[in-house]
């Protein structure tokens, strides 16, 4: 069984039905769910996820005023409720993030994002994209007020469109410098280790890419691969950047230059069918200030082409 369905069962079958009999009004108004930190929250969780910070639990989430009056009582209650469920145990929280138990809305989205909505396109800019896969993963179970709901729409599917142009064109300029540029310059000069860490700044720029081009938050680095499964623009690309990935640098370094002009190929594509891009050519960079023509607010065009 997987995380998330085991703490839905046992958000309805237990815990919902003992805290709203406690606290009826105060439930009525609260958001219930499972978001945040961990696999499970992402549906990637597997029997090799289950030696921390997984069981039976969910997260309560109340207005500032509703936290300060009963969140210490609520708390009291949740931590009553049966450890052991279905045969699974509800282990510590080892994290740093708070995964069960009850807290405020505002300190839930403070924590990832530094704030709920975030009110400037240069907040947005800031924002880095796993945070923002992070606070909006999971399952919102119940939700009587809304609030927490509204916040979570606010920050989905992905950023506003010209904080995403923004970010692409980063990803285009920084897939050709460390691709397209930096990696075979680095193997003529025979640094092998330079050129792997070429090849890193490469993958993470392309899988961005392409979980921007999806119009998606890029989740946390160990889940890049497993999350761009079944989506649909540049999926092409997917191949050519697993190849790099498993490949060695020194033995298949031929290989992985035609596979990183081939996911470029692939990148520039996709730019060209969302009408992103005027360049000509199979380098990024030009590529990269195509898209920034197409910002229009002016602080975020006029930011460095690497900025976000």
């Amino acid at each position: 069984m997987k995380g998330l369905e085991l703490c839905r069962l046992y958000y309805e079958e237990v815990g919902a039905p003992a805290l709203k009999a406690a606290f009826p009004e105060l439930m009525g108004r609260a958001a219930a769910g499972l978001a945040g930190q961990g696999s499970d929250c992402l549906g990637f969780d597997d029997e090799y996820s289950r030696d921390h910070d997984f069981g039976p639990g969910f997260l309560v989430w109340l207005t500032d005023a509703d936290f300060e009056e009963y969140g210490a009582a609520l708390q009291a209650a949740y931590e009553a409720l049966p450890r052991e469920y279905r045969g699974f145990t509800r282990r510590p929280t080892h994290t740093g993030a708070q995964r069960v138990g009850v807290m405020r809305t505002s300190d839930f989205y403070n924590y990832y994002i530094g704030c709920a909505v975030p009110d400037t396109l240069m907040k947005w800019v800031r924002i880095q994209e796993h945070f923002l896969a992070t606070c909006t993963s999971g399952e919102v179970f119940e939700d009587g007020l809304g609030e927490f709901t509204a916040i979570r729409s606010a920050l989905l599917p992905c950023y506003p469109e010209d904080v995403r142009l923004k970010k692409l064109a980063a990803r285009a300029a920084t897939m050709a410098q460390s691709g397209q540029y930096n990696f075979p310059r680095m193997l003529r000069r025979g640094d092998v280790f330079a050129a792997r860490l070429a090849l890193g700044e490469f993958l993470n720029a392309a899988l961005s890419m392409l979980y921007l081009l999806n119009f998606r938050y890029e989740p946390f680095y160990k889940w890049q691969f497993a999350g761009a499964e079944g989506l649909v623009a540049m999926a092409e690309a997917l191949p050519y950047l697993k190849d790099i990935a498993a490949s060695s640098t020194m033995r298949d370094a031929g290989r992985i230059s035609g596979d990183i002009e081939a996911a470029c190929a692939v990148a520039i594509g996709e730019l060209r069918l969302q009408g992103l891009t005027e360049a000509e050519g199979d380098y990024m960079e030009p590529h990269a200030y195509s898209i920034m023509a197409h910002i229009e607010d002016e602080t975020v065009r006029n930011l460095h082409v690497m900025e976000g």
